[in-house]
């Protein structure tokens, strides 16, 4: 059977068609995007037709009703696919058949497409995501009209609380400004509301989801962290190294070498998932402020880089840190039980479980005092244990020749270390918070 590849240059209400068969590209016109016209286009194709389409918008759809009907179907990273970003002939036409042509000589950078419950928890991240940036936009607002207006700050932690909100509703203003203030409000409540009802749903998600609640082990990822990456990755697997992970969340750094010149580090790549990447830097904060080898790891690369580029190379740890334990099923090797069990309590609460009032539950021990104590003590050992390990590691005599020049690890310890070198621990529990000298 002849083998056939088709282009598909798609647009919001339109789709360009081109054809390549026995080396012949040919154009077939257009159809439109609706489901009714992509389903007889579907029903035209052979079963062992190749179908290449660019990632867009609507590209999910086009993808659910195409793959039942032919052999493959491939997603272009359009960023990638240089034959039409850079093209100096650029129409609906030259798109398609570039695409067809890339498919049919296996040259197409092909983006992997998730399954159905992934796009799901995609757009509920998505959605909460806007919810907050909304309350935050109209939070704002507010604080711009008591500014404007000669207004102190309000003495109660939260202006937008029971205690804050009273104090408010004193406070002298316009009547045009005090109706401003009712309507933000107002809205800020809506809001609220839906922001609750997004959380119950992702928080019944999660119960159901033993990567999620393994994640959660990790201090200062909580079940919106935690849900923002699994949602970004979908599954860890299809990743064969966590620094593939790190690639695809934007997390690595430019590198710009030519010839014998020693490579150039410049900033993050910003590529991929922005949200997931935005949330591991938000635990990375918390997780510094808690002891632990994170934040021993944090400390030694902020003496020499800096906070900001400290606490975006804590995050790329945190990656390398959930690929190892996702991939290996395992927990944080540093958890706090009680901290996790508090996390996983809250967790059900959220979602809606029963409360059981009265009744000493398994997140009951970080009530205690002496129980908190005893698990921070134990962090902090590991923090202390972690940093006399790197300082073991590092080759203390000063770097010569091309080590020198490129910034590359000395390949053999000074006299008197090969005994430390071979006290290392396992790779299994150091992965996530022993490669230092990458991360940095």
């Amino acid at each position: 059977m002849t083998r056939r590849c088709i282009g598909l240059d798609v647009h919001r209400e339109f789709a360009q068609i081109a054809i390549w068969e026995d080396g012949v590209v040919r154009q077939a016109g257009r159809i439109a995007t609706t489901p009714e016209a992509l389903r007889l286009f579907a029903n035209s194709l052979a079963a062992s037709d190749e179908v290449a389409l660019e990632a867009t918008g609507n590209t999910h759809a086009i993808v659910k009703l195409l793959r039942r009907r032919v052999a493959r179907v491939v997603v272009s990273n359009p960023h990638k696919t240089r034959a039409i970003a850079e093209s100096r002939v650029k129409t609906d036409k030259v798109d398609a058949q570039i695409l067809a042509q890339l498919l049919a000589a296996d040259y197409l950078p092909e983006v992997w497409v998730a399954d159905e419950d992934t796009q799901a928890r995609r757009r509920q991240v998505a959605r909460r995501a806007h919810l907050v940036r909304q309350r935050t936009r109209l939070k704002n607002q507010v604080q711009a009209i008591l500014h404007r207006n000669l207004v102190p700050r309000c003495p109660a932690a939260d202006l937008f609380g029971i205690k804050g909100r009273g104090w408010l509703a004193e406070q002298e203003l316009p009547a045009d400004e005090r109706q401003a203030v009712v309507a933000l409000l107002r809205q800020l409540d809506f809001h609220g509301h839906e922001l609750r009802l997004i959380d119950a749903e992702l928080a019944r998600i999660a119960l159901g989801c033993q990567d999620t609640k393994r994640l959660m082990t990790i201090p200062g990822v909580d079940v919106t962290v935690a849900m923002s990456i699994t949602a970004a990755v979908g599954t860890f697997s299809r990743f064969e190294s966590p620094n593939k992970l790190v690639r695809y969340l934007g997390l690595n750094p430019r590198v710009k070498q030519s010839g014998e010149q020693p490579a150039a580090h410049g900033r993050i790549a910003k590529q991929g998932r922005a949200h997931a990447r935005g949330m591991l830097v938000e635990a990375a904060w918390v997780a510094v402020k808690t002891p632990g080898p994170l934040r021993a790891f944090f400390e030694r690369v902020r003496a020499r880089r800096g906070m900001q580029i400290a606490v975006v190379a804590t995050a790329r740890k945190l990656a390398v840190l959930c690929w190892h334990m996702i991939t290996r099923g395992q927990d944080y090797a540093f958890a706090r039980p009680s901290l996790t069990a508090k996390k996983l309590r809250a967790l059900e609460l959220k979602a809606g479980l029963p409360s059981h009032r009265g009744q000493k539950g398994p997140a009951a021990a970080y009530s205690l005092r002496q129980v908190r104590s005893r698990e921070k003590q134990l962090a902090e050992h590991a923090e202390r244990a972690y940093a006399r390990q790197v300082a073991d590691w590092q080759a203390k005599a000063p770097k010569t020749g091309v080590a020198a020049a490129t910034g590359a690890r000395l390949s053999r310890p000074p006299a008197g270390q090969a005994a430390r070198q071979d006290s290392a621990p396992d790779p299994a529990l150091r992965s996530g918070v022993d490669h230092a000298h990458t991360a940095a």
